[in-house]
């Protein structure tokens, strides 16, 4: 793919939607990580305005694309990606977290019907406590997961599925209730 292909499947790319709670924007890709790159933030809501509680997750998800492939890579695309969520402090304190981040995130992508390759990551758990003029804050507990994939795809335009699949990880992560089947979300929040 040259560069007009992945300009057209940035395009595509572009209009995705995801559901309404999630604010997808468009924001600098890494250079130097392949010959072509593609980023966005993500930021999840609750969906209530003026709730001071209101971002529940963010994240990252990055697009590289080299020709020819990495070996590492195992393909020509590789999708890389970060999540972060406040978890309550039982959560946090559960030593099978980072395996249940970890299978979060497989399931996901299994969601959606994606297939991949080198499937890469780290789960961390971090916990802060405040002390002195910042002690009448709670404790702050949070889950980040870092994964990266090669998407196993026939054609570029399937890289969708993978970004609906991270979604709805980050959705998981910020515990947002799942949409039940044949129920489609009102949305306007669309990747600049």
């Amino acid at each position: 793919m040259d560069a007009n292909g992945f300009e057209r499947l940035l395009n595509q790319l572009r209009e995705f939607t995801p559901r309404s709670e999630i604010a997808l924007e468009e924001v600098p890709a890494p250079q130097k990580l392949a010959t072509y790159a593609f980023a966005f933030s993500a930021d999840v809501s609750n969906g209530r305005v003026g709730d001071d509680e209101d971002e529940l997750a963010s994240g990252r998800f990055v697009l590289l694309h080299e020709p020819g492939g990495q070996e590492t890579w195992e393909g020509e695309f590789r999708c890389v990606s970060f999540v972060r969520a406040d978890v309550d402090t039982a959560m946090q304190e559960d030593p099978s977290l980072p395996e249940f981040g970890w299978n979060w995130f497989l399931s996901a992508l299994d969601a959606a019907d994606c297939t991949i390759a080198a499937p890469s990551g780290t789960v961390t758990r971090v916990s802060s406590a405040s002390f002195g003029k910042l002690s009448p804050r709670h404790d702050e507990s949070e889950i980040e997961i870092r994964a990266s994939w090669t998407p196993v795809i026939t054609d570029p335009s399937e890289i969708i599925k993978h970004i609906s699949g991270w979604c709805t990880l980050i959705a998981e992560v910020a515990g947002l209730e799942e949409i039940p089947e044949g129920v489609s979300a009102i949305n306007t929040n669309r990747v600049r």
